[in-house]
């Protein structure tokens, strides 16, 4: 059974549209040249940090977050803030702490994401992420640590995210249920792939959650 569901953050909990479109201004190209090569990105398997070297090739991603930093150092810039959440977050986390569920956010963040994801003051037990950890998905010792902050056995931990390879496939490596959720470009497209049978659940929102583990 079920005890504890973990989200990851980007494009699970946190819509990423700002940033990106942050982004193509701050490459100087359009939005939708941005988007479109990000999406050709998840379509071919390749991370997105590739994107950035197509659209500028010899692109220094960290470079480029320093200088940014230094220019607009008030600006959100590559950060999120609760603007950025999904509509059906708050009302979903809501509904899944009243159905009695210990609630945990664990992602692949920055160490700036930690403190913007608690001020948003969420109704999870905690906040966790990757750079706090020392360890990144999909890395299995990621997974060790949700499962030992969570103090469960990996089978009463659903993991929710919006990757195969990040989310649902080391998750489910690890022994626990996992629940792929389809939102943004790898969330769609991932949720097409044969793969996707592997994910005990494939939703479209926290409401479709609810509603699954209400049963």
């Amino acid at each position: 059974m079920v005890r504890v569901v973990v989200f990851d953050v980007g494009e699970t909990l946190i819509d990423e549209t700002r940033i990106w479109s942050r982004w193509a201004d701050r490459l100087g190209v359009t939005r939708f040249t941005m988007l479109g090569v990000l999406g050709g990105m998840a379509a071919l398997g390749q991370s997105f940090d590739e994107a950035f070297r197509i659209i500028k090739p010899g692109f220094d991603l960290e470079a480029e977050q320093e200088a940014w930093r230094r220019e607009d150092p008030d600006g959100l810039r590559v950060n999120f803030d609760a603007e950025d959440l999904y509509p059906d977050v708050r009302p979903g986390l809501a509904a899944l702490r009243d159905l009695g569920y210990e609630l945990i956010i664990a992602g692949n963040q920055p160490p700036q994401a930690y403190d913007a994801l608690t001020a948003m003051e969420l109704a999870v037990d905690a906040v966790h992420t990757s750079d706090g950890w020392g360890v990144s998905k999909p890395d299995p010792g990621f997974f060790a640590k949700v499962v030992a902050v969570s103090g469960r056995e990996p089978g009463e931990i659903l993991y929710v995210g919006d990757r195969l390879d990040n989310d649902v496939l080391p998750a489910r490596t690890a022994g626990m249920r996992t629940a792929l959720i389809r939102r943004g470009p790898w969330g769609y497209l991932h949720a097409t792939r044969p793969e996707a049978v592997k994910a005990d659940h494939v939703i479209d929102d926290l409401h479709a959650l609810v509603a699954v583990l209400a049963r």
